[in-house]
């Protein structure tokens, strides 16, 4: 499996799905189009080694990321952000639907959170919102793939209630996932809601910040 596809594993309850962790009140979850794609690049190219080890299961280069944001396909897969006041992506929620086999259609997550933005529940967020697409999107597993030693990922994994299975230094997360429903379509639909609203006040909060300055004197050397 491409590794530079996605990352992120106990089989979860299917009556119980959909009270996921919902991470800080104030993080709001975005779906992101191709006109975000600049924004991705920045946010991958952003990452350190480290980072890119535990995203990528290793160190990439520059030019490997650029490529990797150049081909994702957001008529097939789905891609989540979160944006700070800046309008930076925070965290970038990444998630791919494999082929299905027979009933079973499974869809493979991975997330990335600068190391500015850590601690304020991103990640668990961004999971939150990729289970319930998944959901409603008829996928019947998530699943996750990451190195054993990305505590984030693991502590996330079991915080869900994942099947986790340890080999090699990496661990595979299963979380079975039970049918979309109202209640799910309703919950995504409001919390897309939510964070588009939220970019707009953010983008016009943005923009004034701007004018403003632009008016401001500019201060002359003595």
């Amino acid at each position: 499996m491409n590794t530079l596809t996605h990352r992120t594993t106990e089989p979860i309850a299917p009556s119980d799905r959909s009270s996921l962790p919902t991470g800080r009140a104030h993080v709001l979850v975005r779906e992101l189009t191709a006109v975000d794609r600049e924004r991705l690049l920045t946010h991958f190219l952003a990452l350190d080694e480290e980072d890119r080890l535990l995203r990528f299961g290793q160190v990439v280069p520059n030019h490997v990321i650029e490529n990797y944001v150049r081909a994702i396909d957001f008529t097939r897969d789905t891609v989540f952000g979160v944006f700070n006041s800046k309008l930076e992506l925070s965290g970038v929620g990444h998630l791919a639907y494999l082929p299905a086999e027979g009933n079973t259609r499974t869809a493979e997550f991975g997330v990335s959170v600068l190391e500015s933005a850590r601690g304020q529940g991103i990640g668990s967020k961004l999971f939150e919102r990729a289970a319930i697409r998944s959901r409603n999107a008829h996928v019947t597993m998530l699943y996750i793939h990451c190195l054993s030693r990305n505590s984030t990922m693991v502590h996330i994994a079991k915080k869900a209630g994942m099947k986790i299975e340890y080999a090699y230094g990496e661990a595979d997360a299963y979380l079975t996932l039970s049918p979309a429903d109202q209640s799910s379509i309703l919950t995504e639909m409001l919390q897309e809601q939510a964070a588009v609203f939220d970019y707009a006040l953010k983008r016009h909060a943005r923009q004034a910040s701007r004018l403003f300055e632009s008016f401001m004197p500019v201060a002359v050397a003595a």
